[in-house]
């Protein structure tokens, strides 16, 4: 193997030059790989805040941004940077949200726009001409509410 040559269980996805600098939660979503009766259509295949960037310099020598994720496989998987979250706990204070709650809150928000396919695929195929989630996500937020399923009211007591 020469000193030049990339693992090729790992994948490259273009990133954005902010978020190669950001400390960003990084959650890699999949789709289409639950089989049977489930309620969930996607799952957090993977939630960090460590993070391998590649530059890499194209033909007019402009640097380019790329993620450094193992396995990925852009007919099932999504990634998406959120920044830390909060909640409040039972005293009201707030608390981090860890990256695997971070991933359940984004899979419930994108559930309504996964692209149905078969969970198996010809060997041959080529990969998709639409992505495995659809839906239009806003890119900037002055504030984000986010309603958790299944939540008690507040200050009511049975």
């Amino acid at each position: 193997m020469g000193p030049f040559r990339w693992n090729v269980s790992s994948q490259l996805i273009r990133i954005h030059p902010d978020n190669a600098t950001s400390k960003d939660w990084v959650i890699l979503l999949e789709a289409g790989t639950i089989v049977g009766p489930s309620p969930e259509r996607l799952r957090v295949a993977r939630s960090t805040l460590e993070r391998k960037i590649v530059k890499k310099y194209n033909s007019r020598l402009q640097p380019e941004h790329f993620l450094v994720v193992d396995g990925y496989d852009p007919r099932i998987h999504a990634v998406y940077f959120c920044p830390q979250l909060y909640k409040y706990d039972s005293e009201k204070k707030l608390v981090p949200l860890q990256g695997e709650e971070i991933g359940r809150l984004i899979a419930n928000a994108l559930e309504g726009g996964i692209t149905e396919r078969r969970p198996w695929y010809e060997p041959a195929e080529k990969l998709p001409d639409e992505p495995i989630i659809s839906t239009p996500l806003q890119k900037e937020f002055d504030t984000l509410v986010v309603d958790l399923p299944n939540r008690k009211p507040v200050g009511k007591s049975p």
